[in-house]
């Protein structure tokens, strides 16, 4: 009887800690999901693209080299475009990157070195994501990138691109909307990451860094904030 009572208690545990879980992710699913729009591949995609570019002067964000940044209070990274390295630090890790040859990817643990492939990989992935958050309106003409131009609702024109390679997920679609200017307001995101198709983030608050390059340090997504702090860049 004793054993029963606890298989019971244990059941009834394990429903009042999910069922609200299941219920709650069931409303944001059918509130929020949305099938990925067709869209039309065309010069006035590339058009678009340029627009969205000029609005954020590519120019400035091109002539910069090293950009430094922390992501959420836990990521931090100091990386050199140039070079394609980065230096990725969490917890008591550093890992050094070569985005060029892997040969000379380093990893360190309380300062000493230690081989481990596990955390090079975490740190690519790392890397993608966050870098992403930080510069992914400059990647809209990035190698295996396809744009496209969606109408909105309100017959205004959204780009559509999605990374058919390269990345941590290659296939992810995201779909930019604008200001009158061209510079981007928010965007939807259909991702194999996700579990739910079209949540949209916020790309509003924008800061101009010592070179001049437009980085956003703050976005919206549902509920949640993504900081981006202690941004630093030279030339």
């Amino acid at each position: 009887m004793k054993l029963k009572r606890l298989l019971k208690i244990i059941a009834g545990i394990i429903i009042f800690l999910t069922l609200p879980s299941l219920l709650f992710f069931g409303f944001l699913y059918f509130k929020y999901n949305e099938d990925l729009p067709t869209g039309t591949h065309s010069e006035q995609a590339d058009l678009l693209a340029t627009k969205m570019l000029n609005a954020l002067d590519y120019e400035a964000y091109n002539a910069t080299d090293y950009i430094e940044f922390t992501f959420k209070k836990r990521h931090h990274y100091k990386w050199h475009k140039s070079e394609n390295t980065c230096e990725v630090y969490w917890k008591d890790y550093k890992v050094y990157l070569d985005l060029n040859n892997s040969a000379n990817n380093d990893v360190y643990q309380n300062e000493q070195k230690i081989e481990s492939p596990e955390h090079i990989q975490k740190a690519i992935d790392y890397f993608n994501n966050d870098t992403f958050w930080l510069v992914a309106p400059y990647k809209v003409f990035d190698q295996g990138t396809e744009r496209r131009v969606v109408k909105t609702e309100d017959s205004k024109d959204a780009l559509l691109i999605t990374y058919t390679s390269g990345g941590s997920t290659p296939g992810d679609s995201y779909l930019w909307f604008f200001n009158e200017k061209g510079k981007p307001t928010h965007f939807k995101m259909w991702t194999s990451i996700l579990p739910i198709d079209g949540l949209e983030a916020s790309w509003t608050d924008w800061t101009t860094t010592e070179t001049g390059a437009q980085l956003p340090n703050f976005h919206k997504l549902l509920f949640l904030g993504l900081e981006i702090d202690d941004i630093k860049t030279t030339h």
